[in-house]
């Protein structure tokens, strides 16, 4: 199960995920806090994986379809406290060079300014 909590800071949105990201049910609640922020206009995203414990592939491919969601709509999907089990995850698919991935909160909203 994954439980999905967004707060914004200075013009940002957050989705601090918790749980394992997974396909299935579980998928909805990250595609539908997904949805609702384009919906609202807000394109700056930064998902945070610190509580994360795990990403299958279907994990992955949520996040994927969120970063391009996102980036059609000139906006960015970055990443924050992604552990060293899933930072491995990212670089064996390729994804490290997709994915900007940030060890600090307050570094990762200051990086949507530049």
């Amino acid at each position: 199960m994954i439980k999905v909590v967004r707060r914004d800071r200075e013009g940002v949105s957050i989705l601090e995920l918790s749980g394992r990201l997974m396909g299935g049910p579980d998928s909805e609640q990250v595609q539908k806090g997904i949805r609702d922020l384009i919906a609202e206009g807000r394109f700056k995203v930064v998902v945070d994986l610190g509580q994360v414990a795990w990403v299958n592939s279907s994990g992955l491919g949520i996040l994927i379809a969120a970063f391009t969601a996102l980036r059609e709509k000139g906006g960015s999907l970055k990443l924050l406290n992604v552990s060293k089990r899933i930072e491995q995850i990212l670089a064996v698919t390729k994804l490290s060079t997709v994915f900007e991935s940030y060890a600090d909160e307050g570094a990762v909203v200051e990086s949507f300014r530049n």
